[in-house]
């Protein structure tokens, strides 16, 4: 009778001791490549651009080839634009048009790095030459980048029209219609 006791006591116990199974970590490189995108852009706009280079670096090395890894690339991009290195921004827009390309943003900064560099008319050549219709883009905002506006939104409006069910022609089609608003509204100046 006393074992059958001190056998139900010490089953008692475990039960009640709140004895848990340890979590065991698992180590995820999506999580953790985003957790150092945030602090990143948490860097940036504190104005601390080497720490932030460095958080948008490591979270490409933990996502190398997926789609979150554009944003990564496009916010590093844009961090090497801030502090006035538009050749090292230049590759990482591309890299993110490479790796998503159809984020519209990435083709807006891909233009405004260019134009920085000089190197618009060269790469209007480059564009206009046939091959993907996602080169229509590129070629109408350095166009406009460019001071052609004009010529730019009717490229763009071309691939608008040929390409309707692109998830990008929806952020194309905005971009027109404010722009074509910033022309009409400084002519009636």
């Amino acid at each position: 009778m006393k074992k059958l006791l001190v056998i139900a006591l010490i089953f008692i116990s475990v039960l009640v001791s709140g004895y848990r199974k340890p979590d065991i970590y698992v180590i995820d490189a999506h999580k953790n490549g985003a957790k150092h995108n945030d602090w990143g852009l948490r860097y940036l706009n504190e104005k601390c651009y080497y720490a932030a280079i460095q958080e948008f670096k490591i979270a490409i090395s933990l996502n190398p080839d997926t789609q979150a890894t554009s944003t990564y690339y496009n916010n590093l991009g844009e961090t090497y634009m801030i502090i006035g290195y538009p050749d090292w921004a230049q590759d990482c827009f591309e890299r993110a048009i490479t790796q998503y390309s159809l984020n519209f943003k990435y083709y807006q900064n891909l233009a405004k790095c260019l134009k920085a560099r000089g190197l618009v008319p060269m790469k209007i050549q480059e564009y206009s030459q046939e091959g993907s219709p996602l080169n229509k883009i590129m070629l109408g905002l350095l166009y406009i980048e460019n001071g052609d506006a004009r010529r730019g939104v009717i490229i763009l409006d071309e691939f608008a029209m040929s390409e309707p069910d692109l998830v990008i022609t929806v952020a194309v089609k905005a971009y027109i219609k404010e722009l074509v608003k910033q022309i009409n509204s400084s002519q009636n100046l």
